[in-house]
Order: structure tokens, then C-alpha cells, then sequence
């Protein structure tokens, strides 16, 4: 009776596991195909299922997962993934070809397994990939005002150019004509012509 309780984030149903940093979930997420995606064995990392049972759940329910919401890797993607540090080798994918899950396909799969753990997770998740998307679209906004004023600059950069060739023939023009005025007059000097 006499336990201090703190308030902190923990999952609700079941076991009381804290809910994983955003840092570590966007450790997880990685660019294949144009898509963020994550693994099948770092999801079933964060939900608190081994990776055999979530597979085993996908392939009961393969017509929840389209194409554009899971893929397995090939063998070119997975050595592009050892190659880029995304895995530390090919054998942190358990000797297979891992399972790729879109934004929509950790959603189905949170429905899928139904467990309170993988509800909070796939909320969690989303939560990331929804900050992300944020970040990249304010990121895009710096990248595109930076863009104009290069544009912008080039262009002043050009009439610059412009003005100084045009300074230079005026420059030369009037040098050219003094020139000309601070030549005496050889001969007869009439007073009254001036």
C-alpha cells in the first residue's frame, strides 16, 4: 500500500509494457519503393508477438493485405538494406525474405493480431509516420522558398551582369568623348565662332 505511483504511458490491456519512444519506431521505418515501410520482425518486435506468430496471422488473412499494403523484400532489396546499414546482416531476418508493411498495412495488421498491445502499438506508429509526414512537408515548404530565392538570385545575378556591361559602355562612351573635347584646336582661333 505504501508504493508511490507514477504517472507514466504504459499499455492498458494486459501487461503493463511501456509504450516505445517515437526515436526507436523511427529507427524502424525505412524508404523501399517510394513507400515508408516497416519489417515484419521489427513489428512484431514492438507489438510482443514473435515474428513466425505474425506471419502465420498474415498468411490467414493474405486478403486483407493488397500489394500496397504489404510486399516481401527481394534479394536485391535485402542486400541493398545490409549494404545501407538498414540490417545489421541477413541474418537479423530470420533467413527469409522479410515481409514490408505500408502505412495502411500496419493498421490491417494491428486488426489482425487484436491484441491491446498491437492496438497501441499500430496507434503509436501511425503517430510517427503522421509526424514524419509533417516534417517532410515543412521541410519541402524551407526547399521550395530556398529554390525561389536561387531562382530569384540567378535571375538578379543576370541583370547585374546586364547593368555592369551597360555601365562599362557608358563609362567607355564618355571617356571616348572627353577625349575628343580636351583636344586643342590647331589653327586660327576666331573669338567671335566660340
Amino acid at each position: 500500500m505504501g508504493v508511490l505511483h507514477q504517472k507514466s504511458n504504459f499499455v492498458n490491456m494486459g501487461e503493463k509494457k511501456p509504450i516505445i519512444p517515437e526515436e526507436v519506431v523511427m529507427r524502424k521505418i525505412f524508404v523501399l519503393r517510394d513507400q515508408r515501410i516497416m519489417l515484419d520482425r521489427d513489428l512484431a518486435e514492438l507489438y510482443d508477438v514473435e515474428p513466425r506468430r505474425l506471419r502465420e496471422q498474415v498468411k490467414r488473412n493474405q486478403d486483407r493485405f493488397p500489394s500496397n499494403f504489404m510486399f516481401r523484400l527481394t534479394e536485391e532489396e535485402v542486400e541493398y538494406m545490409v549494404s545501407q546499414n538498414a540490417t545489421p546482416s541477413r541474418q537479423v531476418l530470420g533467413g527469409s525474405l522479410p515481409l514490408a508493411f505500408t502505412e495502411h498495412g500496419i493498421l490491417m495488421l494491428a486488426n489482425v493480431l487484436r491484441g491491446g498491445r498491437a492496438v497501441q502499438m499500430s496507434i503509436r506508429i501511425i503517430e510517427v509516420f503522421v509526424k514524419m509526414r509533417e516534417m517532410l512537408l515543412t521541410h519541402k515548404d524551407l526547399l521550395l522558398k530556398i529554390e525561389k530565392i536561387e531562382q530569384s538570385m540567378s535571375s538578379h545575378d543576370h541583370q547585374i551582369t546586364v547593368l555592369f556591361e551597360h555601365l562599362k559602355r557608358l563609362l567607355e562612351s564618355k571617356s571616348q568623348q572627353e577625349g575628343q573635347e580636351s583636344r586643342k584646336r590647331i589653327g586660327f582661333n576666331n573669338p567671335e565662332n566660340e
